[in-house]
């Protein structure tokens, strides 16, 4: 069967399973499914990226291919001041993300979206994403130019991929796109990068 996280609609059999996160102090529980990347655990590469946020965010914020929305809802429930959207292009990941928003009562935007193609004309303060790596290199790197139009002056994509997965080739692509690219963490086989916009 051909059916990936990435798909807009999963014919996997719906499999929902319940998991706990806590992100800087703050408890949190989610529904996650089959279909839907990482059911029943918040993987190790969303992990790594929520770790090496800043101390503080504010403003828009667009959590890309937010699956069940652990990194929106992080973020939303941390920095309440953000105005946090989260996006992706599987209907089933997105009423997920839909629910345990309001579980966790979390005041969030959610839009469903292939890539970045629902928000020309928007501009964020930030852009964070867990690419859909084995959506291939032409999705994942398509998504981080369209993220540089969407930036505001001084804006950010902050984004995780694994080293085995083409973290160098990334770095150098991403080189290509924004004025400034930093390593913030590399641990655990992922390098978590920051594409800044001067």
């Amino acid at each position: 069967m051909n059916d990936h996280y990435y798909t807009r609609e999963p014919a996997s059999e719906s499999r929902p399973a319940e998991c706990a996160f806590t992100y800087r102090g703050i408890g949190m529980t989610f529904v996650t499914d089959a279909g839907v990347f990482s059911r029943g655990e918040v993987d190790n590469g969303t992990r790594a990226l929520l770790e090496a946020l800043p101390e503080e965010m504010a403003g828009e914020i667009l959590d890309l291919g937010c699956g069940w929305g652990v990194i929106g809802i992080s973020v939303a429930l941390k920095w309440p001041e953000a105005r946090v959207t989260m996006a992706d292009v599987n209907l089933r990941a997105l009423e997920l993300a839909r629910k345990n928003a309001e579980k966790n009562r979390a005041g969030v935007t959610c839009a469903e979206s292939d890539g970045m193609e629902a928000f020309a004309g928007k501009a964020f303060d930030a852009v964070i994403t867990n690419p859909p790596i084995r959506a291939g290199k032409q999705v994942i790197y398509k998504m981080f130019a369209d993220a540089a139009e969407c930036l505001k002056p001084g804006g950010a994509l902050y984004l995780v991929i694994r080293k085995q997965q083409g973290a160098e080739s990334c770095l150098k692509y991403l080189q290509t796109l924004y004025p400034r690219v930093e390593k913030l963490d590399r641990s655990g086989g992922f390098w978590v990068l920051k594409a800044s916009k001067d």
